[in-house]
């Protein structure tokens, strides 16, 4: 299947309240999911939301093995989560470096919920229904917030940890994708 074209920050379709899925096994879903997954591949990006790629649908992916964008991430099994809910189990947070397909070049520090539950379900409509912590965590959250609108800039606290992967990262050519 194709490789999707990436929806760019300013795009207002980034912005809007993904729709939740009602049917799931269909081919359109399957047609949705190839094509998401050969978009993120081709990108090096480690989660991709249906709305990155003009689909207004409650539907992530995301997995992490080894990945140039993300060096020292821990592994993320390859997850389908669709009609997520994401539950914190502490409000303890931690700040880290994200960055995004729809914002290429650019890294802000972040805090996120180092703890949570998450729950949803696979194509097949079939419960998933996880508790994680750490980077894994950091993905999920990060995904989800795309499906309410929401950009990782958004929730950067401080301006000056937002910029050009070049200019925060000079001596990182990892960090440059």
């Amino acid at each position: 299947m194709p490789v999707r074209d990436v929806l760019r920050m300013g795009d207002a379709r980034l912005l809007r309240h993904a729709e939740p899925v009602k049917a799931f096994g269909q081919p359109e879903l399957f047609d949705l999911l190839r094509d998401m997954r050969d978009t993120m591949q081709a990108l090096d990006g480690v989660g991709l939301a249906a709305p990155q790629i003009g689909v207004n649908l409650r539907v992530v992916i995301f997995s992490v093995e080894s990945n140039p964008r993300y060096p020292d991430a821990e592994s993320v099994p390859e997850t389908v989560l669709i009609n997520p809910l994401l539950t914190p189990l502490s409000d303890a947070q931690e700040e880290g470096w994200e960055g995004c397909l729809s914002i290429p070049g650019m890294r802000g520090l972040v805090p996120r919920y180092t703890h949570l539950r998450y729950q949803g379900y696979d194509e097949f409509g079939a419960l998933i229904d996880r508790t994680v912590s750490g980077f894994h965590a950091r993905v999920v959250q990060h995904e989800c917030d795309h499906l309410d609108g929401i950009l990782y800039p958004l929730r950067v606290k401080d301006m000056r940890n937002f910029g050009f992967n070049s200019e925060l990262f000079p001596d990182n050519t990892q960090q440059e994708a």
